[in-house]
């Protein structure tokens, strides 16, 4: 069963924007989104950006408290068509890397990968240290896809919208969901 329901969460890591816009994007792609912010998010929202926290809550279908373990989005039985984690903190990575499930992110991230759905973590720490790789591998193998937030330039940005719609439109394609909002690489000019 394929749905257009997809679980977003937004932890500490800075580019809480990247976030904010999937959930923006999703509206307009009409994928009903269910949100979770952790609290370290809320304060990058607010020292990064010039959102309220309630209005990025308003731009959900459904949002979640953290500390929710038993919402529906924590029992694989909720189908969706996965799971983001837009930005990624490292201390989330852990977490899901070692399937410790203390809260509704790190379970629902939990839930997605036993459910075999697709997990998207846009990790966002740099540089990194051997045991942030080491994380990094372990969530890959357990089935989690590692996608740093790295600008691709050859779209040739001009803002840091662009950057961010380009991101997050290629996070959407990577979920197979088609969307306008990305350049695709149109191979080289012959000079």
């Amino acid at each position: 069963m394929i749905t257009k329901r997809l679980i977003i969460g937004i932890t500490g890591g800075s580019g809480a924007i990247l976030g904010i816009r999937m959930l923006e994007h999703a509206k307009a792609l009409d994928i009903e989104t269910h949100l979770v912010i952790s609290q370290a998010a809320k304060l990058t929202i607010q020292h990064e950006t010039d959102w309220r926290f309630k209005d990025v809550l308003r731009l959900a279908d459904v949002a979640y408290k953290n500390n929710e373990v038993g919402a529906t989005i924590a029992s694989g039985s909720f189908m969706t068509a996965g799971m983001v984690v837009l930005p990624c903190s490292i201390k989330t990575l852990s977490a899901i890397a070692n399937s410790y499930a203390d809260n509704l992110i790190t379970r629902a991230a939990d839930v997605t990968l036993k459910e075999g759905r697709n997990l998207v973590l846009a990790v966002r720490e740099t540089p990194l240290h051997a045991g942030h790789l080491d994380q990094m591998s372990q969530a890959a193998r357990i089935g989690a896809v590692i996608y740093p937030p790295v600008p691709a330039f050859y779209a040739q940005p001009k803002s840091i919208d662009d950057i961010v719609d380009n991101l997050v439109g290629r996070i959407f394609m990577r979920l197979g969901i088609e969307n306008e909002y990305y350049k695709p690489w149109d191979g080289l000019e012959d000079s």
